[in-house]
């Protein structure tokens, strides 16, 4: 029974699903999208989301925190200096899904994660 329990499993222990989503937010800000499985990008929307509402604040304890889940230097800076103050007067609702149709190999539903311009 799966009871109040929330988010997508994806196949991976804990420990791997959350390494996953900290390298996928990493790669979303680098690159401002990410190509991946649809449910990967469902869960990946309200993680990378907390994180930038925590860039908009962009005091020491906030950037403290989304250093626990952003590992590198560069995307951590970028984040705080450009995207965070990007999003400064949206409240919330930072990315955008696009299907995309099927994976030729397996069949899986592909989606487009990406930031919005504003």
């Amino acid at each position: 029974m799966r009871h109040r329990a929330k988010g997508r499993q994806l196949s991976r222990t804990s420990t791997h699903r959350r390494a996953m989503l900290n390298n996928m937010a990493s790669s979303l800000f680098d690159h401002g999208r990410v190509v991946t499985t649809e449910a990967k990008a469902k869960e990946l929307r309200p993680f990378a989301e907390k994180l930038i509402t925590l860039a908009r604040r962009g005091d020491l304890h906030a950037r403290r925190l989304v250093q626990r889940k952003i590992k590198g230097r560069e995307t951590l800076s970028k984040l705080f200096s450009e995207i965070g103050p990007r999003f400064a007067s949206r409240p919330g609702g930072y990315t955008r899904i696009l299907k995309l149709g099927h994976r030729s190999g397996d069949g899986a539903d592909v989606a487009r994660i990406e930031l919005l311009s504003e």
